[in-house]
């Protein structure tokens, strides 16, 4: 019996996630400067937008001497 493709875990967690672990987001926080590490208290922290950037895939350029 051969396994379902959907139950496969090959790489399942390595995908772009929008909700961030309380660590996360407290890294988050402090890279921007909006928490202190040492004096900061990690409960009751706000929400942190976690937006997978793309980048778009660039035009060709037409020849515009021809």
């Amino acid at each position: 019996m051969s396994l379902d493709s959907s139950l496969k875990i090959g790489g399942g967690l390595a995908g772009h996630r929008n909700v961030l672990t309380r660590a996360e987001r407290v890294a988050k926080l402090a890279q921007n400067g909006e928490f202190d590490l040492e004096s900061g208290d990690p409960m009751g922290l706000r929400k942190v937008s976690n937006r997978k950037v793309v980048a778009g895939k660039k035009k060709k350029k037409k020849d515009a001497e021809e």
